[in-house]
């Protein structure tokens, strides 16, 4: 990402994750066809949420591995590539384990 994005308050970038193309019967289900992945990599968060005259840190940070809702957020475009702007609020989880630790 050459420019960089740096969201207001309790909103959230995203990066959608791709998951691996499927073969169903031997029928390749082209990209159009496909479900938008409810997965992502936070690349860049915001300062918090302000309430009742302070500020509330996020719970997620870059490099979290997130799911949000099928319909959340707005869909943005920088630099050729696709990225998801959500309110923290729209966040439904943050993934562990070890797919979340790799290369730490």
């Amino acid at each position: 990402m050459a420019q960089k994005l740096t969201p207001l308050h309790d909103r959230v970038v995203i990066r959608r994750v791709e998951e691996a193309e499927t073969v169903r019967g031997g029928i390749i289900i082209p990209d159009t066809a496909k479900e938008k992945p409810m997965e992502g990599i936070v690349i860049a968060a915001g300062t918090g949420k302000f309430e009742k005259g302070q500020t509330i840190p996020l719970a997620v940070k870059e490099g979290d591995r997130v799911l949000f809702g099928k319909y959340a957020g707005t869909e943005i475009k920088i630099d050729g590539e696709e990225l998801l702007i959500v309110r923290e609020e729209e966040i439904l989880g943050i993934l562990g384990g070890s797919n979340h630790k790799k290369g730490k």
